[in-house]
C-alpha cells in the first residue's frame, strides 16, 4: 500500500515519506538518471499495541495511531550498494539545538592532555612538524599505517572551530601529505580524517583532525568507489560523481557553494549525512565544509561528528584517477552524552537505519 501523499504536497516542507511521489514526478533525463543510482521503495509496518502502552506512546509519539502504521522508505544506491531505511515516525522528530554546558565540562575537563602541548606532549614524524597559523602536526603513536600524523588544533575544544581553523588544518593535512611523498615517493594516497569527541572514536578530547599516508593502492572504501565509478563510467558514458550530484538536485537535495555541491545524501551511512563535492581542495571547499559543520553544531544540536576527505593520489599512480573529485563526507554520530551505540548489527551487515530526514537537513543548511 502507497500512503505517501502526492507530490507536491502544498501544505507543507518536503519529507523523506515524498521521496517515492517525488521520483515518479520526475520526466525525462532526470527519471532515468535518478532510476539507475537510486532505487527508492516503501513498506508499511503494522502494530497492536495493549491499552496499557498506549499513555506512554502518546507521550513519546503522540498518539497511538502514530505508531499503528508506520511508514518506512528504503533507498539503495544501485552503484555503490549503499542503502538506507528511513521510518517516518522517527524521522519526525525534531532536531535539538546547540550543545550543552555538560558537554563543554566534560571537554574543558580534559584540558592539559599532551595535545595542549605539543611540542613537549606529542612526538614529530620523521620528517618534522608542520605548523600552521592555528595547527601543528604530530605523530601517531599507535599508527593506522607507516606514515600517520594529527593535526593539533590551538583549540582545545573540538566544538569551537571557526572559518579559519578549519581551513587551516586543511591546508596543514594537504603540507603533511607532500613532506610524507618526499619522504617515501610511494606514500601517494593521502587520506584526511577528523573524529570529533568520544562517540565519533577520539580518544582525546583536545581538538585535533589525522593524516595517513599509504603505499601500493588508496584504502579500500576510496579505491572501491573509484572502481565503482570508473564502471559507471564504461556502462553510461557519464560520470557517477555528475549523475550523483544531478539525482540529488533534481528532488531538491544540493546546495552550491562556487564550484562544491553540498549533497544531502539519500543513502546515508548514519544521521544526517552529507557529501561535499567539487574539483579540488580549495576554497570553495573549504567554506562549504565550515558552513556544514557550522549549522550542524549551531543549528542541529550535534555535539560529535566524523568527517573525511577522499582524494586522488598525490603523485601519479597505476590506476586511472580521472574524473575523480574531491569527496568531503561529513555524518552526525549522535549526543555526545548518549551511552547507546549508533552503529550496530544493521548497519555493520545489512542497511543503516536512520533517524534524520535528509529532506530536514537541507533545510536546515539552507536556512541556517
Amino acid at each position: 500500500m502507497n500512503t505517501s501523499p502526492g507530490w507536491p504536497r502544498p501544505d507543507s516542507a518536503p519529507s523523506i515519506v515524498d521521496l517515492p511521489a517525488m521520483v515518479e514526478a520526475l520526466a525525462g533525463t532526470d527519471r532515468e538518471r535518478f532510476s539507475r543510482l537510486i532505487r527508492v521503495t516503501q513498506a508499511t509496518g503494522r502494530l497492536r499495541p495493549p491499552a496499557a502502552m498506549h499513555e506512554w506512546i502518546t507521550r513519546l509519539f503522540g498518539s497511538v495511531a502514530a505508531v499503528e502504521e508506520q511508514t518506512i522508505v528504503k533507498t539503495t544506491n544501485l552503484v555503490t550498494m549503499e542503502g538506507t531505511l528511513f521510518n517516518a515516525l522517527r524521522a519526525s522528530r525534531p532536531f535539538e539545538s546547540g550543545h550543552s554546558e555538560e558537554i563543554d565540562e566534560v571537554v574543558s575537563s580534559g584540558a592539559g592532555d599532551p595535545f595542549c602541548n605539543p611540542l613537549e606532549g606529542t612526538p614529530e614524524d620523521v620528517f618534522g612538524r608542520i605548523k600552521g597559523k592555528r595547527s601543528i602536526t604530530a605523530s601517531n603513536v599507535a599508527k593506522y599505517d607507516a606514515f600517520h600524523g594529527v593535526i593539533i588544533f590551538d583549540e582545545h575544544n573540538p566544538l569551537l572551530f571557526d572559518r579559519e581553523l578549519i581551513g587551516d588544518a586543511i591546508d596543514v593535512g594537504l603540507e603533511w601529505g607532500e613532506r610524507a611523498l618526499e619522504t617515501d615517493p610511494e606514500a601517494k594516497y593521502l587520506f584526511l580524517l577528523w573524529n570529533c569527541l568520544w562517540k565519533s572514536g577520539a580518544s582525546i578530547l583536545h581538538g585535533h583532525a589525522q593524516a595517513v599516508a599509504t603505499r601500493d593502492l588508496h584504502f579500500a572504501k576510496v579505491e572501491g568507489l573509484r572502481r565503482q565509478a570508473a564502471a559507471y563510467q564504461e556502462s553510461y558514458g557519464a560520470s557517477y560523481f555528475d549523475d550523483l550530484v544531478a539525482a540529488h538536485r533534481a528532488v531538491g537535495l544540493v546546495q552550491d557553494v562556487g564550484d562544491t555541491a553540498i549533497v544531502c545524501s539519500l543513502t546515508p551511512i548514519k544521521e544526517k549525512e552529507v557529501l561535499l563535492i567539487g574539483p579540488d581542495v580549495a576554497a570553495d571547499l573549504k567554506e562549504a565544509i565550515w558552513r556544514v559543520l557550522d549549522c550542524f553544531v549551531h543549528h542541529l544540536g550535534v555535539t560529535s561528528f566524523n568527517l573525511v576527505v577522499y582524494m586522488p593520489p598525490i603523485a601519479p599512480a597505476a590506476e586511472d584517477w580521472s574524473g575523480f573529485p574531491r569527496i568531503v563526507r561529513i555524518v552526525d554520530r549522535g549526543e555526545a552524552n548518549n551511552k547507546t551505540a549508533d552503529v550496530g548489527a544493521m548497519e555493520l551487515y545489512a542497511s543503516s537505519v536512520v533517524s534524520s530526514d535528509p529532506f530536514r537537513v537541507a533545510a536546515a543548511l539552507r536556512d541556517g
